[in-house]
């Protein structure tokens, strides 16, 4: 899989794209994330990639002239087609299922916003679908991006050591994970569930669900809505 991030930070991927299970996958060969900044396609001594916005308002936006020239030139660079994000507060949420769609793509743009936003012929003209990491705002795309690009590789097959964790997560059947125990079995006074320690994979698999379920209630009570398997 490769990756394309547009940004005008560069610099700030740096130290996540070289860690952890990121770095294990780039040196698999699992996925090339390439980083490519905007500011490079300005056309102006000063480098500007935002202006202010038609019919007023605060703040900046971001020109669709140096994002356009940009993509055209990421684009131009392998034959390989890939849809266009837009990082942006105004997307659709970000979740699990999305991740395991980008996943199976051979190519991805990741375009940061920043300041007010985009000029919306930037969104119209690439054919780009605008998406959220959450309903809250942030200085720019870039930290969305991380966390996108982290979802998405770690579900390309052969970037975990063991890929069938991805099925115990949370989110991935639609609830949150069980809690989970590892040694001692008493830690200052608090037991780990005898079940766990039966050996009884049948009871353990019943217990994990009915917890996932019971947490999933409490802490996301969103998520049970609609379904008819949860009793």
């Amino acid at each position: 899989m490769r990756i394309d991030v547009l940004t005008i930070f560069p610099e700030m991927f740096q130290s996540p794209l070289s860690c952890s299970i990121l770095a294990r996958a780039q040196k698999k060969g699992l996925v090339e994330i390439f980083l490519t900044n905007i500011r490079d396609f300005a056309t102006d001594s000063y480098r500007k990639v935002d202006d202010r916005p038609y019919g007023g308002g605060p703040g900046m936006v971001m020109m669709p002239g140096p994002v356009f020239a940009c993509y055209e030139h990421v684009a131009a660079q392998s034959p390989l087609k890939g849809p266009v994000i837009l990082l942006t507060p105004q997307g659709r949420r970000f979740d699990q299922a999305k991740a395991r769609e980008l996943s199976q793509l051979e190519r991805l743009f990741l375009i940061c916003g920043r300041y007010e936003g985009f000029d919306e012929r930037i969104r119209i003209g690439l054919n780009a679908e605008p998406l959220s990491i959450g309903d809250y705002v942030l200085s720019g795309g870039e930290l969305a991006a991380m966390v996108i690009i982290d979802a998405v590789v770690r579900l390309i097959p052969g970037a975990l050591g063991d890929q069938d964790s991805t099925r115990e997560e949370s989110f991935s059947n639609g609830l949150l994970e069980y809690p989970q125990y590892t040694r001692p079995e008493v830690f200052r006074g608090m037991q780990v569930p005898p079940v766990l320690l039966s050996g009884d994979h049948a009871k353990i698999a019943q217990w994990r669900r009915q917890q996932a379920i019971e947490r999933t209630r409490m802490w996301r009570p969103d998520l049970l809505e609609g379904r008819d398997d949860i009793g």
